[in-house]
C-alpha cells in the first residue's frame, strides 16, 4: 500500500513536512422503502447533508439499491418503475453539490439491469460498480433479475484506489481478490444483508477474512430496516487489513457513522471510531421483530394494530412488542372469551394491558359460537361437536377480530408461533386470521426467552402468564402437550428438519425417538397447506417458511424412509 504513503487521502505537503493523510468516511445506515424511490432519493440527499454539516465527510455511503430499497422484486421489470428510478438518480445528481457519494441502485441497459453503485461528484456519475455474485439461495432470488458485472470497479478519490463491491462480492473471495490483484487499496461494499440469529457476527467474520486474505482494510456498510417478511439490522463497521475491528455503528436504527482512516508510515491504513457494542442474542431477535413490526405497520400506512388477548404467553409477548414498536395508543386488546377462558386468563391479560397503558375491550363469544352451532347442526350429517367446535370458538373470534379491523383501518396482528406453524396446531381463519405475524418465525422455547428479557427491562408480561401450561382453552382441561410433545423436544427436532434441513436419519443420531421424528416430520410436510394461507412474518431464524424455505403443497415426499401406507397428506386438521 506504498501508494497510500506516498500521495494520502488528503494530504498537505509543506516543504519537507507532511501531514498524515486522512480520510473522513460516513456510513449512512439509512431505512428506505421498497418502491418509495422519489423519497428515498430525497432520504439520501438529507442524510447526505447531515454527513457534510455534522462530520465534515469526505466520502459517503449508503447501502446496496438504497434508491429502491431491497429487494425490489418484480418492480425491477415495469417500466414505470424504471422511468422513476432513472428520473430520481438524475434528480440526485443535479442536486448533490458536495464531496462524493456512494448510492446503490439499479441500473438498465437495453434489456439487461444490473445490481449498480453510483459515485456522485459534482454533478455527474464519475464512476459506476456492478454486482459481480449475485445470491440465489435462502432468502435470495437476483438472478431473476439481475445480469453480472463483469469485474471489479476501481475508483480513484483523492488518490487512492477503492475497491467498489455489493453484498456478496464479498461473501465470495474472488471480486475482493480480484479488486487487489488490480490495485485497489481500501474494499468499500455496500450490503443489504437481512438479519437471521448470528448473522451479524457471522458477517464481521466473513468479511474480516476478506480483509486478511487480500491485506486491505474493509469498509461495510449495511441497511437496517423492516421490509415485508425480511428485516435489516444494520451493524455497518469498518475493519483494518488484519480484519480488527476500527469502528461499528448500532443495530436496528438508523445512523451517520463516522470514521476516521489514516495512513501511517509505510503503508499500513489505520483508523478510529465508535464501536458500539454487540446485542446479546435474545436482545438482538427482540430488536428485529420489534423495528419489523414499526416498518411493516408504518410503511403501509395503518394507523395502528389489534390483538386478540388470550392470556397466554405468545399474545403477551405480542402486546408487548408492539407497544414497545408503536407506542401504546395504537395499540388496541381484544378479549374474547368463551366458556372455556380461565380467570386466570382473563385477569392476566387485562393485568398486562393496564400495565402496558393499552385500551382493551371485551367481547365474549358464547352467543355467537352457540348461533353458528345450530346452523351447522341443520346441515344433515354434520354435528358441531369435537374439533368442529374448537375450531369454531377460535373461527368466530378470528372473525370479529377482522371486522374490527375493517371498521378502524387497524392491522390484527396474528400470535401464532414458529412451533405452532409447523405442526399445524392453528385454526384456518381463525387465530391464523391477521395481516402480521409477529413470532411466526421464533419457537416456543424462544418466545419464553423473549418474554423473560422483555421482564428485564421492566416487568410488563405476568409471571403467571410465563409460568403456567400451554393450553388453547378450547374444551375442558386442554393442554398443547395432548396434542404435541413437550415444547423443548419438538423445537429441537423442528430446529434440525427445519433450520438445519437434517435428514430423519441424522436427527435419530442425536438422540431423538425415530417414531418421534417421523411424526414430527410428517406433520411438518403436510401442513404447508395451512402456512401457505398465514399472514406473512419477519425472518429471525437461521431459516424461515415462507421467503425462505419453499416446499410443495401438493407432494408425496413423506422425509424419506417412511414405510409403506399412509400419505404426507393425511394428518387431518384445519
Amino acid at each position: 500500500m506504498s501508494r497510500l504513503s506516498a500521495i494520502g487521502l488528503s494530504g498537505i505537503h509543506a516543504g519537507a513536512d507532511v501531514i498524515s493523510p486522512s480520510l473522513t468516511v460516513v456510513l449512512a445506515q439509512i431505512n428506505v422503502t421498497v418502491g418509495a424511490v422519489r423519497d428515498n432519493a430525497r432520504r439520501i440527499l438529507k442524510a447526505a447533508h447531515s454527513a457534510a454539516d455534522e462530520h465534515g465527510a469526505d466520502l459517503t455511503l449508503f447501502p446496496e439499491l438504497a434508491l429502491t430499497g431491497y429487494p425490489p422484486q418484480d418492480l425491477l421489470f415495469q417500466p414505470g418503475f424504471r422511468a422513476e428510478v432513472e428520473s430520481a438518480l438524475a434528480t440526485l445528481v443535479r442536486e448533490w453539490p458536495g464531496a462524493p457519494i456512494l448510492v446503490g441502485y439499479p441500473h438498465y441497459e437495453a434489456s439487461r439491469v444490473y445490481n449498480a453503485a453510483a459515485v456522485v461528484h459534482e454533478g455527474r456519475i464519475v464512476e459506476r460498480a456492478f454486482k459481480q455474485c449475485l445470491p440465489n439461495y435462502g432468502v435470495f432470488d437476483e438472478k431473476r433479475y439481475f445480469t453480472p458485472g463483469e469485474q471489479t470497479t476501481l475508483w480513484t478519490h483523492r488518490g487512492v484506489r477503492l475497491g467498489i463491491l455489493i453484498c456478496e462480492d464479498l461473501w465470495e473471495p474472488a471480486p475482493a481478490h480480484s479488486a487487489r490483484r488490480a490495485g485497489a487499496e481500501i474494499l468499500v461494499g455496500l450490503s443489504a444483508s437481512p438479519y437471521g440469529l448470528g448473522k451479524p457476527g457471522e458477517r464481521e467474520a466473513v468479511f474480516a477474512g476478506r480483509a486478511r486474505e487480500t491485506g486491505l482494510p474493509v469498509v461495510a456498510l449495511n441497511l437496517v430496516g423492516g421490509q415485508d417478511e425480511l428485516v435489516f439490522d444494520g451493524a455497518s463497521f469498518v475493519l483494518d487489513a488484519e480484519g480488527g475491528l476500527l469502528a461499528r455503528a448500532p443495530s436496528f436504527r438508523e445512523a451517520l457513522w463516522p470514521v476516521r482512516l489514516e495512513v501511517h508510515e509505510g503503508g499500513n491504513v489505520g483508523g478510529s471510531g465508535v464501536i458500539t457494542p454487540e446485542s446479546e442474542a435474545v436482545e438482538s431477535v427482540y430488536q428485529a421483530l420489534t423495528l419489523a413490526l414499526a416498518d411493516y405497520v408504518g410503511k403501509n400506512h395503518f394507523p395502528g394494530v389489534l390483538i386478540g388477548l388470550s392470556g397466554g404467553i405468545d399474545s403477551a409477548l405480542t402486546l408487548a412488542l408492539a407497544v414497545d414498536a408503536l407506542g401504546p395508543g395504537r395499540v388496541e386488546g381484544i378479549l374474547m372469551p368463551s366458556p372455556y377462558t380461565s380467570e386466570l386468563s382473563r385477569r392476566e391479560a387485562l393485568r398486562e394491558a393496564h400495565t402496558l397503558g393499552v385500551a382493551t375491550y371485551e367481547i365474549p363469544i358464547a352467543s355467537a359460537v352457540e348461533t353458528i352451532a345450530r346452523l351447522i347442526g341443520s346441515v344433515p350429517g354434520c354435528e358441531p361437536g369435537g374439533v368442529v367446535s374448537e375450531n369454531l370458538q377460535s373461527r368466530t373470534r378470528g372473525m370479529l377480530l377482522m371486522a374490527l379491523s375493517n371498521a378502524s383501518g387497524k392491522l390484527v396482528l396474528s400470535t401464532g408461533n414458529k412451533s405452532e406453524m409447523a405442526m399445524g396446531y392453528a385454526t384456518l381463519y381463525g387465530d391464523m386470521a391477521g395481516g402480521f405475524a409477529p413470532l411466526r418465525d421464533v419457537l416456543k422455547t424462544r418466545i419464553y426467552a423473549l418474554a423473560r428479557y422483555r421482564n428485564r427491562r421492566g416487568l410488563v408480561i405476568p409471571e403467571a402468564v410465563i409460568d403456567r401450561e400451554p393450553t388453547a382453552e378450547l374444551r375442558p382441561g386442554q393442554r398443547d402437550c395432548d396434542s404435541l410433545p413437550p415444547y423443548p423436544v419438538l423445537d429441537a427436532i423442528l430446529e434440525a428438519f427445519v433450520e438445519e434441513d437434517l435428514s430423519i436419519a441424522e436427527i435419530v443420531g442425536r438422540g431423538f425417538d425415530e417414531s418421534l421424528v417421523r411424526t414430527v416430520v410428517r406433520r411438518v410436510l403436510a401442513m404447508e397447506y395451512k402456512r401457505r394461507q398465514a399472514p406473512i412474518g419477519v425472518k429471525v431464524s437461521r431459516r424461515a417458511f415462507g421467503i425462505e424455505r419453499r416446499y410443495p403443497v401438493t407432494s408425496g415426499f413423506q422425509g424419506g424412509n417412511f414405510s409403506s401406507g399412509g400419505s404426507a397428506g393425511s394428518v387431518p386438521g384445519a
